[in-house]
């Protein structure tokens, strides 16, 4: 299971990016006439979104960890400790796999929000999902049911992909009862 979610990670934008023709080449920023050629650009919108959004959805997911490791009982960290496990085989051994059974659920709903939140960049000007579909599609069409059903439909998707995958997870860390 973990070869195959390793070879789809990691093999499967290998074939994509040679497929497409090698589209991202990396080259070294130039100065020529009034401007910098090469190189990578990136736009301040994207930018300032990747920053807000990652300490926002982090602090998030910090709060739901913490809260995850302190609701495992503390006799199981003595009990640990008294077998003679250092603290770090304590944390990987005992108290972590019994908090992701407490982490997972609310994870979960973080991502979804994350995804959500995503469709608010357009308030920033930055081309995301929400604005190619319901701006430049809606007014190139005209056809204002069809373009939002579309947009909804691609958020339900990531978002039952993204439930789906969580939930696989969460039946694999799941107590097996006899």
């Amino acid at each position: 299971m973990g070869r195959i979610a390793l070879g789809l990670c990691v093999g499967l934008p290998v074939v994509v990016y040679f497929l497409m023709g090698s589209p991202i080449s990396a080259e070294m920023p130039v100065l020529k006439g009034f401007n910098f050629r090469g190189g990578i650009s990136i736009i301040p919108e994207l930018a300032a979104l990747l920053l807000a959004l990652s300490i926002y959805t982090a602090s998030f997911i910090a709060e739901i960890v913490r809260s995850g490791i302190n609701a495992v009982s503390h006799g199981q960290t003595e009990a640990a400790m008294s077998l003679g496990l250092p603290r770090s085989r304590t944390l990987k051994l005992v108290v972590i796999p019994q908090a992701l059974r407490i982490i997972i659920p609310p994870l979960t709903s973080q991502y979804l929000n994350l995804t959500k939140n995503s469709s608010l960049a357009m308030a920033i000007g930055y081309p995301d999902l929400v604005s190619v579909f319901a701006g430049t599609t809606l007014n190139q069409t005209g056809q204002a049911i069809e373009i939002i059903a579309m947009t909804m439909g691609v958020y339900l998707t990531l978002s039952l992909l993204t439930s789906a995958l969580m939930n696989v997870y969460n039946r694999k860390v799941a107590l097996v009862e006899r």
